[in-house]
This record gives C-alpha cells, sequence and structure tokens, in this order.
C-alpha cells in the first residue's frame, strides 16, 4: 500500500521547474529522441542565463541543431512560456512541425498566406495569437508580416538555417533580415547555422546584433576594432573569448571520436538519355510559348511561379504535361484561376509562399481563343508521344544501382523522386509491367490513391491502441506507407511534399527522376536517406537530358559546383550553407530558360551564372577565423563523455521515479525493470507500457512519458489527491515496512528499525521576472529528535506501508520548522549566487560593448591624426602654390573633424555610459528575486522490519 503522501512526492519531484541543468531531463525523459551529449550541452548552453537574449548554434552540418533548438522551445513549454515563434525555409516548414510533434510532443501551427487570410476573414485580428502552439512559418511571410510579428510578447524566436540574415550588416539588400530584426526587437532568439561566418567578421557581428544589439558595440566600432588587416594576437583572443558566450561549435570529428555518430559517404551515378522526335517538338513548342512576352492567359504577377511549374510538369513527362494541359484549358475557359490548375506539382504551397504571388493567381478576362487553341495543340501532342526515352534510362539504370547499393551494404531499396503527382502514378504504373507489381509504394502529399487507403487502413489494425498512432491522419498515413516500404516494398516513389518530415535511413539509393533546380531542395531529398542514423554509404541516381543543353548545364551546376552527389557527409551542404538563397538560384536558372532561345545563348548565360557564384563557392574560410568559433579537440570531447554519463544517469533515476509513482498509483498491475501493462478501467484490452521510448516502439508498447498520456494523469491526480487528503483530514502516522524493492539493502534504513518520527515536505518558489525556480524543502527528525539525511528520508518514501493510524500528535514542529528554514536558507543563498553570476556576466558584456564604442572612437582619432601627419608631409612637396592652398583646406577640414571628434568624445561617453546604466537598472529589476513557501504535508513516521 501507498499513500497519498507518497505519490505527491514523487509527482512534485517530477515535475518541478528550476534551471536548464536540472529540469531538461524532464524533457528528456519525455521525448522520442536518441540524445547525444552534444545536443544536451548546446540546449543547456541557449539556456544557461534568463537574462540571455538568445544564441547562435553553429554546429557542423548533421549534428541536429533541430534537436537543440526542440530541447530549448520543449524547455519553454514546461516553463508554461507558450509564446514560441520558429521561422524557417518554406521547404522545412512541414517537416518541423512533424519533428517537434513525433519527437517532443509539441503542438504547432503552420502559418501561411492562405490560412492566415482566411483567419483575418474570421475576424481574428492577429492570426500569430491564439491557440497555445508553436507557429510556425518561412522567412519571406514573416517579413510580410512584420507588423503583425512586432505585436506579439514572444517568448523564444527559433530561426533556422539564420546564415540567412548574416547580410544584414549590409546598408544596400538584407530587406528580410532588416524587417524581421525590427518587428523582434527585444525578443530571445535561437539562431541555427552551420555556417554563421563564410565570406568576412561583419557577418558575424550581424547575427550577434540581431540577438543582442548591446553585445558588440556599433557596426563602425566592429570594423575598427576587429575588421583591421592585422589584427594582434590579443584583440583575436578577446574576440574569441567573446563569441563563446554567444556562439556555441561542435564539430563532426568531435562527436566522433566521442562515439556519438557515424558518418558514411554518398556516391553519385549518371544515366544519359536522349528524348525522341516527338518529345523534342514537345518541348520545343510548350517552351517557344512560355517564352511570349505577350501572354494573355498568365496574369503578370503571377508569370514566374506559372512559367516555372509548367517547365517542371513539362521536364517531367509527357503524360504530366498533358493532364496539366487538360486542366489549364478547363480553367482558361471558365475564367478561373490559373494556379489551382498547377497541382500536379506538389510542392506548389511552398513555391507560392517563396514567390509571394497572394493576390496574383488569376487569369486575364480577356485572354484570347487562339492561346487556348494552341494550348489544345499541345495537348493533342503530348497525348500522342507514347515513348519515354527518361523511363528507358531509369529501367537500365535501376538493376546496377541496386547491385552498387548491395556491394556497399545497403538493403535493395530505392527512393525514386518525382515533382510531378501525374508522373509518380504512370512511373507506378509502367514500373508494374516491368515486373515491380507489389513491391512499390506511393508517398504525395495527399494519397487518396486506393493502394494507399488500403496500406493505412491495415496500419491503423496492426497497431490499434499503441503509441504509433498519432492521431493526425497525414502523418499517420505516412508513417503507415514508410513502414510498407521498409517492410515489404522495395521502391517507393515520391514527390517533393510527400517527402516533408520522414526518415529514410533504412534505404541508402536515392533515384532523381526530376531534378529540382534548387539545390537546397536537392539537398533535401537526399537528406531523407543520407542523415544521422544512416549505416551505409548512399547512391544518388541522376539522369541527364543529352537533348537539353540547358538540363545538362543544371547538372552540372548541382554536381560540380555545388557537389550535391559526392563525398563525405555534410561536405555538400557546408557549401549550400555559403548561398543566401537556393530558391534565388532557382529564379536564376528559370530566367535563362525564359529568354535563351538557342545553345550558345544557354552556353553564355550559364557561364555567367557560375562565375557570379565561383568566389562564393570557392571561398573557405581561412584558419584564423574558422578557429574563432571552434574549441580545442581533446577538451570537447572529454567535455561530452562527461555530459553522457552524467545524462544517462540522470535519465535513468528520473525514469525509475516516474515508473515508481506508477507502481504505487496502480498497485494491482504487473510490473518489470521497464515498464508496466495496464488495464484502464471498464475495459477489458490493455497495453504495455516502457519508460523507454525505442523499446516501446520495438514491443509494440506505449511510450510511457511524463508530459502527456498516462504519466501525465498520474501525475495530476497524485497530486490532486494529496490535495484532498490534507483538506479532509487530520495529520496521520504512516508505518513503512521495510522492503526496498530489489534496490539492495539500505543500512541507513535498517539503523531506523522500531524507530518513529515527524517529517515534514514543503515547495520552495523562487522567482524573478525572467525565471521560476522550485525546490522541495524535505526534512524529518526522530522522535529523539535526530535529524535524518536527506537520502534516507527520499528512501524512506519509497518504501510501502504497512498501517495508516489516524489522528498522529505532532510535538517536533519547532525543530522541523528550524530545519525547513535552513534549507529554505541554503536554496535562497545558491539563486543569489546564481544571479551575481548571470549579473556579472550580463555587467561584463556590457563593460565590453561600452569599450567597444569608446575604442572605436578613440581608433578614429587616431586615424585622423595620422592622415593630417600624412597629409603635412605631403603638402610640402607640392609643386605650385595652388596646390599647397587646396592642401591646406584638406588639412584644415580634417583637423576640425579630428577636434570635433575630441570635443565630442566626451559627450558621447556620458551617452554609452547613462545607456549603460539604464541597462544595468534594468538587469537589476530582472534579478529582483520573490520567494513563497507552500506547505504540501506532514506526518508522523514508523519504520518497521
Amino acid at each position: 500500500m501507498y499513500t497519498a503522501h507518497q505519490k505527491a512526492y514523487f509527482a512534485y519531484w517530477l515535475t518541478l521547474e528550476g534551471k536548464a541543468e536540472e529540469s531538461l531531463t524532464q524533457i528528456i525523459a519525455s521525448a522520442k529522441v536518441d540524445m547525444n551529449p552534444h545536443q544536451v550541452e548546446a540546449a543547456l548552453f541557449a539556456l544557461a542565463s534568463p537574462l540571455s537574449n538568445g544564441a547562435i548554434l553553429a554546429d557542423e552540418v548533421g549534428l541536429g541543431k533541430t534537436i537543440e533548438a526542440s530541447l530549448v522551445l520543449a524547455q519553454k513549454w514546461a516553463e508554461r512560456k507558450r509564446k514560441l515563434l520558429l521561422i524557417v525555409p518554406a521547404t522545412l516548414r512541414k517537416q518541423w512541425s512533424q519533428e517537434l510533434e513525433e519527437k517532443f510532443c509539441l503542438p504547432s501551427r503552420i502559418l501561411e498566406a492562405k490560412n492566415f487570410n482566411a483567419l483575418l476573414k474570421s475576424g481574428v485580428n492577429n492570426p500569430f495569437i491564439g491557440e497555445e502552439c508553436v507557429v510556425i512559418c518561412s522567412y519571406e511571410f514573416a517579413a510580410r508580416k512584420d507588423s503583425e510579428l512586432r505585436s506579439v510578447p514572444w517568448d523564444m524566436v527559433v530561426m533556422d538555417e539564420a546564415h540567412k540574415l548574416r547580410n544584414i550588416y549590409k546598408t544596400d539588400g538584407a530587406k528580410t533580415a532588416k524587417k524581421l530584426d525590427s518587428a523582434l526587437k527585444g525578443r530571445p532568439k535561437i539562431m541555427l547555422s552551420a555556417t554563421p561566418l563564410q565570406n568576412n567578421l561583419q557577418e558575424l557581428y550581424g547575427l550577434t546584433s540581431i540577438i543582442d544589439p548591446h553585445f558588440f558595440g556599433d557596426l563602425d566600432s566592429f570594423k575598427a576594432r576587429y575588421c583591421r588587416p592585422k589584427l594582434d594576437e590579443a584583440e583575436f583572443a578577446l574576440l574569441r573569448s567573446r563569441l563563446k558566450k554567444i556562439c556555441r561549435r561542435t564539430l563532426r570529428r568531435q562527436v566522433q571520436e566521442e562515439g556519438g555518430i557515424k558518418f558514411t559517404r554518398r556516391y553519385s551515378m549518371t544515366e544519359d538519355f536522349r528524348p525522341g522526335e516527338e518529345e523534342l517538338q514537345l518541348y520545343s513548342q510548350v517552351s517557344g510559348y512560355l517564352q511570349q512576352d505577350d501572354l494573355l492567359a498568365i496574369k503578370p504577377g503571377a508569370r514566374h511561379l506559372v512559367t516555372l511549374v509548367i517547365r517542371k510538369i513539362l521536364a517531367s513527362s509527357a503524360y504530366a504535361i498533358a493532364g496539366t494541359l487538360t486542366t489549364m484549358i478547363d480553367r482558361l475557359e471558365k475564367k478561373l484561376p490559373l494556379l489551382d490548375a498547377l497541382q500536379d506539382y506538389d510542392a506548389m504551397d511552398d513555391l507560392a509562399d517563396e514567390n509571394d504571388v497572394e493576390d496574383a493567381d488569376s487569369i486575364d478576362p480577356q485572354a484570347l481563343q487562339a492561346e487556348i487553341d494552341k494550348l489544345k495543340d499541345f495537348k493533342q501532342l503530348a497525348s500522342n508521344i507514347t515513348q519515354n526515352s527518361k523511363f528507358d534510362a531509369l529501367l537500365r539504370v535501376l538493376g546496377k544501382a541496386f547491385d552498387f547499393t548491395e556491394r556497399l551494404g545497403g538493403a535493395r531499396k530505392a527512393v525514386i523522386f518525382t515533382e510531378s503527382v501525374r508522373t509518380q502514378t504512370w512511373l507506378r504504373e509502367h514500373l508494374n509491367m516491368q515486373g515491380y507489381l507489389g513491391q512499390l509504394v506511393l508517398l504525395n502529399g495527399s494519397n487518396n490513391d486506393l493502394d494507399s487507403k488500403h496500406i493505412y487502413q491495415n496500419w491503423l489494425k496492426k497497431h490499434q491502441g499503441s503509441s504509433r498512432i498519432s492521431g493526425s491522419k497525414s502523418a499517420d498515413m505516412k508513417a503507415a506507407l514508410v513502414d510498407k516500404f521498409r517492410e515489404d516494398a522495395c521502391i517507393m516513389i515520391c514527390t517533393e511534399a510527400g517527402a516533408e518530415g520522414i526518415n529514410l535511413q533504412f534505404c541508402s539509393l536515392i533515384i532523381n527522376y526530376d531534378l529540382p533546380w534548387n539545390p537546397q531542395r536537392v539537398e533535401q531529398r537526399i537528406g531523407r536517406v543520407h542523415r544521422y542514423g544512416q549505416k551505409h554509404d548512399v547512391v544518388v541516381v541522376n539522369f541527364i537530358n543529352k537533348g537539353n543543353r540547358a538540363d545538362e548545364r543544371v547538372f552540372e551546376l548541382l554536381n560540380l559546383k555545388f557537389q550535391l552527389f559526392e563525398g563525405v557527409f555534410g561536405a555538400s551542404d557546408e557549401i549550400l550553407g555559403s548561398i543566401e538563397s537556393g530558391v534565388d538560384i532557382e529564379r536564376r536558372i528559370h530566367d535563362i530558360y525564359q529568354k535563351c532561345r538557342n545553345d550558345e545563348q544557354i552556353e553564355e548565360e550559364f557561364n555567367r551564372l557560375q562565375a557570379e557564384f565561383l568566389n562564393v563557392l570557392e571561398a573557405r574560410s581561412q584558419d584564423t577565423r574558422r578557429s574563432l568559433l571552434e574549441n580545442f579537440d581533446v577538451d570537447v570531447v572529454k567535455r561530452l563523455n562527461l555530459r553522457r554519463e552524467a545524462t544517462e544517469q540522470h535519465l535513468n533515476d528520473y525514469q525509475q521515479r516516474l515508473l515508481h509513482l506508477a507502481r504505487m498509483s496502480l498497485p494491482d498491475m504487473p510490473f518489470n525493470e521497464h515498464g508496466f501493462f495496464y488495464t484502464p478501467p471498464g475495459s477489458t484490452e490493455g497495453h504495455w507500457y516502457d519508460v523507454d521510448w525505442q523499446r516501446a516502439d520495438e514491443l509494440d508498447a506505449k511510450f510511457f512519458r511524463p508530459n502527456e498520456g498516462l504519466g501525465k494523469d498520474l501525475i495530476e491526480q497524485a497530486k490532486a489527491e494529496l490535495d484532498h487528503a490534507c483538506r479532509t483530514a487530520t495529520p496521520v502516522e504512516l508505518v513503512f515496512e521495510y522492503n526496498p524493492q530489489g534496490n539492495g539493502q539500505y543500512s541507513d534504513l535498517r539503523e531506523l528499525f522500531g524507530q518513529s518520527g515527524e517529517l515534514v515536505l514543503e515547495k520552495l518558489t523562487i522567482e524573478t521576472s525572467k525565471q521560476t525556480i522550485e525546490h522541495l524543502l524535505l526534512t524529518a527528525c526522530s522522535e529523539a529528535g535526530e535529524e535524518l539525511p536527506a537520502k534516507t528520508i527520499d528512501r524512506l518514501l519509497e518504501l510501502p506501508v504497512q498501517e495508516i493510524k489516524p489522528d498522529a500528535k505532532l510535538n517536533k514542529k519547532a525543530l522541523l520548522d528550524n530545519q525547513l528554514k535552513e534549507l529554505a536558507a541554503e536554496k535562497l543563498a545558491a539563486a543569489e549566487k546564481d544571479n551575481e553570476r548571470y549579473y556579472d556576466e550580463e555587467t561584463e558584456k556590457l563593460d565590453r560593448w561600452a569599450d567597444d564604442r569608446l575604442i572605436a572612437l578613440n581608433i578614429h582619432i587616431k586615424q585622423l591624426d595620422q592622415e593630417i601627419k600624412d597629409a603635412r608631409k605631403a603638402s610640402r612637396q607640392l609643386p605650385t602654390l595652388k596646390e599647397k592652398m587646396e592642401a591646406k583646406k584638406f588639412l584644415k577640414q580634417r583637423e576640425r573633424e579630428r577636434d570635433q571628434l575630441m570635443l565630442n568624445y566626451h559627450e558621447e561617453k556620458k551617452k554609452i555610459e547613462a545607456e549603460e546604466d539604464r541597462l544595468l537598472t534594468d538587469i537589476e529589476a530582472a534579478l529582483e528575486m520573490q520567494q513563497h513557501r507552500e506547505h504540501l504535508f506532514t506526518i508522523r513516521w514508523q519504520l518497521v522490519g
């Protein structure tokens, strides 16, 4: 038997709020992630101080920055800080949403033009405010809605691929960065980027200024102090030391040495094909139509997007373009918006978001009938084509690719990517006819086909009642199809939208039937298989259209310049991180297709495009700049080893306590060391629960975690039971029976056999405006007045109770009160010590900021002094009086400028000091502590053997 007092003790212990170092274990115990120590370290770094304005998490590619940021978001959620914003590239929105839900049980909502406008029409004043969830949107959308963003007091903003913003320091361009910086000023931010520094130190200044405008002085002072040609060693060391406070970077080699992750390579295979005469004729005619400047069917505001998508579908297959042309003709004849005719392109929503066409998809009502007739001719031509040269190339290469993958140790499985849903259906039909019947799975944005529905229904039956079923149809449909691919099929045919958010590490062969022009989309595809957890080298197959020079040059750009298809894990991402936007590259390539009429023009334009990217693509960070963000391997690896040990120990302790609460609350259920079988009241069907998510998945059990489902219910129930017991009953005496549940013998408890005493539990809450920290104050004494050690009291409360005696007489109140006061004083002293450290860190930061500003003024004055000195010397050598007089004027102007600077120096110094004082006053107010003690229970105790 266990009492409400014991269950409540464990329930409160399991849900204490506190510093991240202590409370992050709750998040890890609730997450479906195999956590690596560098990820825990990064999250702790980002959460280290309640006064921090944020951090840059800059781990190399493939080390799981998504998990690090999700840990931070989950911690904020646990602290009941629910205004959370996630800004990501449009193509990553759904992937982030799914990861947050599946791995961290965090609800999210993607905001885009369509649902944003619908919410406005329904009367919602600001769609960014509403249901409690993580709000996810793209960079482009966030910048367009900057006024709405500005009005929300965000608790945390996470920016993925944040190198998009690193040029904010430039006066021209960087409009998105400037809008977001202005709208989100003062909000704490986590910025994720594997390449925060690519070309010059001012990029680092740009990112840090978005997080904290008082981290460095202004841009001029940063340039004057740190961007000089020959930076001396002391200044470099100081810059490195300062950056350690805001930027954290772990390298792949460090994680490999610690033993966390094994990285694999990727290999490229290509297969040439040459389209037939009819295919070339269709391409030429449709391409020529799209190149016309006077198209009436497509409104100018939608021209780029519509022509881009039609070109994508045209390149995919004749079958796909025939279907699209049919829909286009129908909508043009009915004067309906044309964009809805292009839904065969499954990533349409992402492209629309990136291209800002909210109100640009309606057609011109005066569109000429001749234009529709032309489209009908194209449709007829497409429908008559029976040959598909690219499909023939697929059949030729498929067997070779399977054999190569098997030689590398991989399974005989392939993911085939196409950009068209119609091509996907056509490929399934024709691969079925080529001997692959029953071995194919389709994955797209809707999966409305009968086979997918059948697979989904069977999957639901198989996993009924287990934690595998999330309740989200789209997520469960993907899970069902991925399971089918893993267990039974050898080929999955995917569209872009279908592949969002899925992990296919069990497969190591990817085939790009259609190749996107956006290099980041290509990398995202390959990343479905070539990712953390992949055990084998990966093979990437591409097709080269020898009948289209522009297609050949696109492949050359992606392969040779961006290095997407060959090399070690993450090599391509390091290059992609140096490029401002894959969308811009896609737009530039589209422009070439639109304006070039012959191969010579195509060569010239692609040569120009590659030349523009040459400096960026071939730039490599110098060793000195790289070392700014990188720490010594030996130190890092040692620290990661210690972190792994500590995390595993804390997690094990936490899981055992969670399990012990379940054991107390469900005494009639069968338990083992990892979990238990639970049958809900009134039900005949039960399920196995396990505290380890991986074991739960393997056993098809439910994951027993503290933040949802049964775990959350038991915790809340235990707290409610105590409230009821303490309100309705007098103090009781609990007779504990020594039975340490297989944990070995506790000598400290054995010494208490036959003794009795009193025990009290309180909760101490220490609050500042930035942070809440909770402690359990647990103290007890024997009848003789001897104080019991904290560990002994904890063990006592684990024991079963033999008897509950009512109306206990308590006579040790004064003694226990004194002990509680001492415990509370210790916790307050520790909190004050932490606050002192936070204050010192902020004071040091602000001192550095003030130094930057003043040192920059001094440097400027010295530069002017040197200019004046050089000008005087040069003026003496001038040959004519006129030249000497002009030089004298210039000299006087420079002297006045220097003298004015010297006069302004003290005024500027006063302004800087006043600003520093104001900021310190704000910090002092933020650290002001309030404390509250809540009495939970007092009991008499007795221990029998």
